[in-house]
């Protein structure tokens, strides 16, 4: 009964199986930067939304496009997920 006990293993002990493609789950620099500017420009765009300016909603729809922009390159740089 003694061996029926669950295993516990540390995150560095993984190993994935031969051929696996690694996943990064979206913790590299181009996911989290192109999800901030994103971030950033939706509540732009809500606030210009909110106070009836559009010059300011539209600079929150700009901003999603910045951020689309940043995340490809950032990912062409070797810095997002293969």
């Amino acid at each position: 009964m003694a061996d029926t006990a669950p295993k516990f293993y540390e995150v560095d002990d993984y190993e994935p199986a031969p051929g696996d493609k690694h996943v990064h789950h979206g913790r590299t620099v181009a996911a989290w930067v192109g999800s901030l500017i994103a971030l950033i420009g939706f509540i732009v765009g809500a606030l210009g939304l909110v106070f009836g300016s559009w010059l300011v909603f539209w600079i929150g729809g700009a901003l999603l496009i910045v951020a689309l922009i940043a995340t490809v390159i950032l990912q062409k740089m070797g810095m997002g997920a293969v």
